[in-house]
Parts: structure tokens; sequence; C-alpha cells
């Protein structure tokens, strides 16, 4: 499978990711922890399909501060996105164990923003 091919898959999942997030807005009462989660993984599967679009290694992380300095690496643009990286990457694995970090609507109303920067973002960098 071409790195291309190997990319799309990436956003195909990060994209089910998104829909599942704002689908979820839908619930009562709301799963903001489950929403803010989709939100991490959306962006990272987006960072991670950037990386595979260039034929860079994909890391086994949740990491998003880390994901967004390999993509730097090599477009020093993705320093945009930083700071939504940064918002973001405790969702990924905080929200799954039983320690609360106390969320609210307006928490994950910045979480499903910054997930739709970071797709928009890796959107405009690939080239069909």
């Amino acid at each position: 499978m071409d790195k291309k091919a190997i990319a799309q898959e990436w956003f195909e999942v990060a994209n089910q990711d998104l829909a599942s997030a704002n689908y979820l807005q839908n619930m009562q009462p709301v799963p903001i922890e489950i929403i803010c989660y989709h939100c991490q993984q959306t962006a990272e599967k987006y960072l991670k399909g950037f990386l595979a679009y260039l034929g860079k290694e994909v890391r086994k992380t949740h990491d998003l501060v880390l994901l967004n300095k390999l993509c730097q690496e090599v477009d020093n643009e993705f320093k945009k996105i930083a700071e939504d990286c940064l918002l973001l990457t405790d969702y990924g694995v905080n929200i799954r164990y039983p320690y609360p970090l106390e969320l609210n609507e307006e928490d994950m109303q910045l979480a499903l923003k910054n997930a739709a920067n970071i797709k928009n973002f890796v959107e405009s960098k690939i080239t069909n």
C-alpha cells in the first residue's frame, strides 16, 4: 500500500472520531469527557496521517505535542496548531481513567474547535 493510501486510512478513522464527537453532543446528559477524547483522537490521527503521507515513521504515542513537533521538522507552519495540540493532549489518556478532569461544556466546545482546526490545517497541507 502506498503512503497516500495509508494516510487516507488514518484520515478516514479520524473523521469517524470527529463525527462521533459531534453526534454525542445530542445525548443527555452530554458525555463531555468522551467527546473530548474523540477530539484528541481526531487530532492524533490527522497528525499521524500527515506523517504517514510523508513516508515518516508513525510513532505509538498519544502525545499531540510530540507529534506536532515531528510534523514541524518537515513543515515549520505546524507551529500554527501547536496550541490546539497542547490543549487536546491530556484528553487522550487522562480521560480514560477514573481521575476526574472536571470538564465543562466550554471545554468541550473548545476541544471540538481545536480538533477541527487541526483537521483543516492538515488537510490544507495534503496535495492530491
